[in-house]
C-alpha cells in the first residue's frame, strides 16, 4: 500500500522566501508514521492554512508541505481497536497541516488520539463546513451558555463574517441568544441577518482608543475573533459578571489593558484553544455541534471548491476576502 499514489497540494520554498503551490502526486508511504489512515474527502480552508501555503514559519517549520488543518473522511487502515476500516471520521487542529502532511492532500496518517468518529446526523461535507472554525465557535459558545443565561443581554461577536465568528453567529441565535455581528463588511448585512444577527455594528462602533480603563457597559457576553484594541474595547463594555472569549488574534495579539474590568466588574476572560482540547471535552462540543446546536443555514454558510482551484481562495482568505466558509472536495483535482 506504501506504493500507492495520491494527489496532495504542495507548498515549496523556491528562493528568496518565495513559496510555490502546486498539486502533486505523492504515495502512502511518504506520510509521516501514525496508528490511523484517512482517505480525505474533505477539507476546510481556514486563516491557519494560508499561513502555513505562503511560507509562514510560526505555522509550518518545514518545507515542502502540505497545508490543511482539518479532514475528513474513511478510515483506510487502523492499528487502533478504536477505529476500523470504514469508519466515517474527522481531524482538527493538534499538528495536523501544521507541521505534519495535512487535510490538501487526498491521504493523511495520524495518531489515533487526534481521531473523532463523525458524530451522528453530521455528513463528512458538514463536519468540514464546521471545521476548525466552526469547532473552535463551538468551544466559544459552550462557555457563554455555561456562563450566561439566553436572556441576559445583548452578546457580541466581533469579525462576524469570518468562519469562527460567522458560526458563533448562528449557534448564539439558535441557542436564543440577542447577537450583536460586528463586521468591516457593509455589504454582508444580509449575510449576517439570515444567520441570526438582530444587529449589526461597523467595526468602528466597536473600537474606542481613549485609552479609558473602563466604558460604559454594553455586552453581556462576546465572543471575540481578532485580539488587540476590539478585544480591549469589548472587555471594558462588558457587564459586571460577564463572559468574554478570546480565540483569534488578526488585528493583533496584544492586549492594551488594566485590571480594572476584572477586579471592579467581575469580567472573566476565557481563552480557547481549540488546537489542544482534551478529545472529552472536543467529542462533547462535536457531539453538540452534531444535534441540538446545528442550525439550518449550515449548508447556505458555505462554498465548494476543488483541491486544484483552491490556490486564489488562499490568496483571498489572507487578505480578508472571504465570507463565511470554503470547504474543499478532495475528489474534485
Amino acid at each position: 500500500m506504501d506504493d500507492q499514489t495520491f494527489k496532495a497540494m504542495v507548498v515549496e520554498e523556491a528562493s528568496n522566501k518565495i513559496f510555490n503551490r502546486t498539486i502533486q502526486e505523492k504515495t502512502i508511504g511518504e506520510l509521516p508514521e501514525g496508528d490511523v489512515l484517512v482517505r480525505v474527502l474533505y477539507s476546510s480552508l481556514n486563516y491557519k492554512d494560508a499561513l502555513s501555503a505562503v511560507g509562514n514559519r510560526g505555522v509550518t517549520r518545514r518545507y515542502p508541505h502540505t497545508p490543511g488543518i482539518d479532514a475528513a473522511g474513511i478510515v483506510e487502515d487502523s492499528r487502533s481497536d478504536a477505529f476500523a476500516k470504514g469508519d466515517s471520521v474527522l481531524v482538527t487542529s493538534y499538528d495536523l497541516g501544521m507541521n505534519t502532511s495535512g487535510g490538501f492532500g487526498q491521504y493523511i496518517r495520524v495518531p489515533a488520539g487526534w481521531v473523532v468518529k463523525l458524530p451522528d446526523n453530521l455528513s463528512l461535507k458538514e463536519s468540514m463546513i464546521y471545521g476548525t472554525a466552526g469547532f473552535t465557535a463551538g468551544l466559544s459558545v459552550y462557555e457563554i451558555s455555561e456562563n450566561l443565561d439566553s436572556n441576559a443581554g445583548e452578546v457580541l461577536v466581533t469579525g462576524a463574517t469570518g468562519g469562527v465568528g460567522s458560526i458563533a453567529v448562528a449557534l448564539l441565535s439558535k441557542l436564543g441568544y440577542s447577537v450583536v455581528a460586528a463586521s468591516g463588511k457593509s455589504e454582508a448585512q444580509s449575510f449576517l441577518t439570515d444567520l441570526g444577527a438582530q444587529r449589526i455594528v461597523s467595526r468602528q462602533e466597536v473600537l474606542d482608543d481613549s485609552s479609558r480603563p473602563l466604558l460604559k457597559t454594553v455586552w453581556a457576553g462576546v465572543v471575540d475573533t481578532v485580539g488587540g484594541d476590539i478585544l480591549a474595547t469589548a472587555i471594558k463594555s462588558t457587564h459586571a459578571g460577564g463572559t468574554v472569549t478570546c480565540c483569534g488574534n488578526v488585528a493583533s495579539p496584544n492586549l492594551p489593558l488594566t485590571v480594572f474590568p476584572f477586579i471592579l466588574r467581575g469580567v472573566r476572560l476565557i481563552g480557547i484553544d481549540s488546537q489542544n482540547c482534551p478529545m472529552a471535552h472536543r467529542a462533547e462540543v462535536w457531539q453538540k455541534l452534531s444535534a441540538e446546536w446545528k442550525f439550518d443555514q449550515l449548508q447556505t454558510l458555505s462554498q465548494e471548491v476543488g483541491l486544484a482551484d483552491l490556490n486564489p481562495y488562499i490568496d483571498k482568505i489572507l487578505k480578508g476576502g472571504i465570507t463565511g466558509r470554503t470547504v474543499v472536495n478532495l475528489d474534485r483535482v
